[in-house]
């Protein structure tokens, strides 16, 4: 309950913050008086939940960013474990992959207006090419770090190819491939709204752009809070789905337990203790073998 009420205690300075500098007209280096308050914004979040446009934005960029993620979940995944678990496949595609991996997903925006004949299509594609990359790079890692024991005993036993890949190398490659689905998230909200921005109809991205150029800048506002919002639950969700397939891990805490000093100076006692008890054993032993010889 502490922790929650931290949060939510920043949270409440940050808005806070925000508010006064803005209010008051502050202009320091920063120009705060070009920016609405928060009520402003709280005015026309308002005035849009009223609306049915502002749901069907939702919901288009919702069904953009979900179809592009888990297509780029299923082919990073796929790719990277093919990738690391094959010589061939890395020679011919490793190659292709890492000159395509630099370009930034945006810069696509071109080639799916060519490539797809409708823009959905071609967002959905940007969608995907932005995650994909992530997801295959922290795959391909995790399956190569794996233990080869592991594989070993598996093969001793009789296990053969597709055993291996079932019961070694996709649950050990597990906490590398969230790493890389918490990442792919995050990357594909950004490149989704971008992509709205230049080839959207509908769409948070598209709506957030059309506000800016008919100067509403607390309809901006209200569109940049909600691409936060729906970022940090989509990321909340991957990073929750991880930890649920990933719980037989073992878990570290936050704050390291600390013993107390007179636990400490017990084990202390003990172990000066046992050492003393120890010595007149070890006298007894080796007189012992002394007479013997």
């Amino acid at each position: 309950m502490t922790r929650y009420a931290l949060r939510c205690a920043s949270l409440a300075v940050a808005l806070g913050l925000w508010q006064l500098l803005t209010g008051q007209d502050i202009d320091l280096w920063l120009r705060f008086s070009q920016f609405p308050t928060v009520t402003d914004v709280a005015h026309a979040f308002a005035d849009r939940l009223a609306g049915p446009d502002y749901w069907t934005d939702l919901t288009d960029s919702l069904t953009r960013i979900l179809t592009g993620f888990l297509l780029a979940a299923v082919l990073g995944v796929a790719t990277g474990v093919l990738v690391a678990r094959s010589r061939l496949a890395e020679d011919l595609l490793g190659p292709v992959l890492e000159v395509i991996r630099p370009i930034p997903a945006i810069a696509l925006v071109p080639v799916a207006i060519l490539l797809f004949p409708s823009n959905e299509q071609g967002i959905v594609f940007i969608t995907c090419t932005a995650a994909f990359f992530p997801v295959l790079v922290s795959t391909r890692h995790a399956v190569r770090a794996l233990t080869p024991v592991w594989e070993e005993a598996v093969r001793t036993m009789g296990g053969g190819r597709w055993r291996v890949l079932g019961s070694v190398v996709l649950p050990g490659a597990l906490p590398g491939v969230f790493g890389g689905l918490s990442v792919g998230i995050g990357v594909s909200w950004i490149c989704v709204i971008s992509a709205e921005m230049i080839s959207g109809q509908y769409g948070v991205g598209y709506r957030t752009w059309q506000d800016y150029t008919v100067v509403d800048y607390p309809g901006v506002f209200v569109g940049m809070a909600t691409i936060g919002v729906l970022g940090w639950l989509t990321s909340t969700a991957v990073e929750l789905l991880g930890r649920r397939l990933t719980r037989w891990l073992p878990r570290t805490s936050y704050v390291p337990a600390v013993r107390p000093k007179s636990a400490r100076a017990g084990a202390a006692t003990s172990r000066a203790g046992t050492a003393v008890r120890k010595e007149p054993e070890l006298e007894e032993a080796r007189d012992e073998h002394l007479v013997r010889d």
